[in-house]
């Protein structure tokens, strides 16, 4: 819920959640809008007719912490008429090292009325699969920062403990 934004991938410039439920089973659904800025190259814009560079995309995630995995689901809403991406990612625990987390990613590229499409869909290919390690990293980022905050909350608590402790048994 807190991997935007992140350093890592500054393209996406906002996130709007548009609902989010915990069901009868535990499981955490969030559907959310993410606002994104690509820099889109000249030859593609040409190619789509297109100078806009803003486009959203809609993601849905379950997080399901008996299991301790993570489901992403997005799908483009904009340029859907030329171009979708449906993309999946599934977080879970590695099976032989409960220190690791394995992420399987897969994504729908079509590209459709467009002259040069494949080499559109090619070129998409592998700004997934570049971006695929920077939402590794992001996550793990995120979790970074979690521990931190983690860490400062258990200290400001302690330190909370202590003065209450000393004002209620002061020294004599």
């Amino acid at each position: 819920m807190q991997k935007y934004p992140n350093p890592m991938n500054t393209s996406v410039v906002g996130v709007d959640v548009l609902e989010r439920h915990v069901d009868a089973t535990g499981k955490l659904h969030s559907s959310r809008l993410l606002s994104t800025e690509w820099g889109i190259p000249s030859v593609v814009k040409s190619l789509i007719g297109s100078n806009r560079t803003w486009t959203y995309v809609q993601e849905h995630s379950v997080v399901d912490p008996a299991e301790k995995t993570m489901e992403l689901k997005s799908r483009n809403i904009t340029f859907t008429n030329l171009v979708s991406v449906d993309e999946r990612l599934v977080y879970k625990p590695h099976p032989q090292d409960s220190e690791k987390t394995v992420l399987t990613q897969e994504a729908i590229i079509s590209v459709k009325g467009i002259s040069l499409s494949s080499y559109l869909e090619g070129m998409m290919a592998n700004t997934i699969s570049s971006n695929a390690n920077k939402g590794r990293e992001a996550m793990e980022w995120v979790i970074r920062r979690l521990n931190t905050e983690i860490e400062e909350l258990k200290a400001s608590a302690r330190e909370s403990l202590r003065t209450s402790m000393a004002a209620a048994y002061p020294k004599d």
